[in-house]
């Protein structure tokens, strides 16, 4: 036995997923860009039917903690109203879009994403957790994120779209980038990818049209908290912030905040400044992966961030701590991985989560005595 459940599926706003917790709501605002009436809005409703806390997700994505089933209702009402939830469930399970958060006004992302968005009804009907990334700036950045399907920026100056998994891509212009990806969703439909179930793991061959050799740009540079072109930039201890703590941040500066795939947010147009929860330099917190843990989680058997807050600092590397084997909060190998098991954690390197560990059945004291002499 597993010891954990695979649901196959992404909660969203209309298909809560219950969690030790309470029900967990996920919401994806439009461009990951929430404008301070949005912002506020949002706060107020985490407050008022969840628990008043809010999690940044490795997609860009928001998830509201603690929602009650009886008042799941009212809250996605008030999500609506907000213009962050789609009315139409399918639409919303559609937009599930990765961008490049340093986009301005009118650029390629933003065009292309903004098209994608108004385009979503053209999409076939695609597995659960499959996704787009759109990654058009001057250089790309969310090269490790995941993505089935991905508009980036090209070695030549250029655009292509890549299938996920592949090394190059074909080549595309702002205009017709969009129609290149649906077409291309499409083909992974009709080829059988619903059984793959991502487009990494589906080994039909592209069609010809979708078989070019434009490589991606190399990476640009990672962001960091602190001071940035489009306001500041803060980071959030496992991505997780107090609704209270966001709430302050805007009504003080009246700001739209954007977000990141690295639980980073960026407050637009405003100087540094300090804020609740929230830190404004590189801090080893920020590069320790960690879920929820238990009891939030009801198939995690061990807590979680307060042994990773533990062991941030003594970590040469990059830091997993996972409740269970099935890894949510981190997708790809870390340098040192420690796996909840039975009320216990397994130490894995170079691993993902649940990978043959190299010690079995450590207490928390153990991994900290352990990992402090690495």
């Amino acid at each position: 036995m597993s010891g954990f459940v695979v649901k196959g599926w992404c909660p969203d706003a209309w298909r809560p997923m219950m969690a030790g917790d309470g029900l967990l709501v996920r919401v994806r605002p439009p461009l990951a860009r929430l404008t301070a009436q949005q912002a506020e809005g949002l706060c107020d409703a985490a407050k008022a039917h969840g628990n008043g806390q809010i999690d940044l997700t490795a997609r860009a994505n928001l998830q509201l903690r603690g929602v009650a089933e009886a008042t799941w209702p009212a809250l996605l009402e008030e999500l609506q109203a907000l213009g962050l939830v789609d009315p139409d469930p399918v639409t919303e399970g559609r937009g599930a879009i990765l961008i490049n958060p340093d986009w301005h006004e009118g650029d390629d992302t933003h065009a292309i994403a903004r098209e994608l968005r108004t385009r979503l009804v053209e999409l076939p009907e695609l597995p659960g957790k499959v996704g787009f990334v759109v990654d058009a700036g001057p250089a790309p950045v969310l090269m490790p994120a995941s993505g089935d399907f991905r508009v980036e920026r090209a070695a030549d100056g250029g655009l292509l779209l890549r299938a996920d998994a592949r090394a190059r891509g074909v080549t595309v212009t702002p205009a017709t980038a969009v129609d290149a990806l649906i077409r291309l969703a499409h083909w992974f439909v009709e080829s059988g990818g619903r059984t793959a179930g991502r487009m990494a793991r589906h080994e039909a061959v592209l069609p010809d049209w979708a078989q070019g050799d434009a490589r991606p740009a190399a990476s640009g540079p990672v962001m960091q908290p602190g001071a940035h072109p489009i306001g500041v930039v803060y980071g959030l201890p496992f991505g997780r912030i107090a609704a209270a703590s966001l709430a302050a941040l805007v009504r003080t500066h009246g700001c739209a905040v954007r977000l990141t795939p690295w639980r980073l947010l960026i407050a637009e147009g405003i100087a540094s400044a300090p804020a609740a929860d929230m830190l404004l330099a590189d801090n080893p917190i920020l590069h320790v992966d960690a879920c929820v843990g238990a009891p939030a989680c009801p198939q995690a058997s061990v807590e979680t961030r307060g042994l990773a807050a533990r062991l941030a600092p003594l970590i040469d590397g990059h830091l997993h701590v996972s409740g269970c084997a099935k890894g949510c909060a981190r997708a790809r190998a870390a340098d040192w991985v420690l796996t909840g098991r039975e009320g216990v954690f397994d130490l894995a390197r170079n691993a993902r989560a649940g990978a043959a560990p190299l010690h079995t059945g450590l207490t928390p004291e153990r991994a900290v005595a352990l990992l402090g002499a690495c």
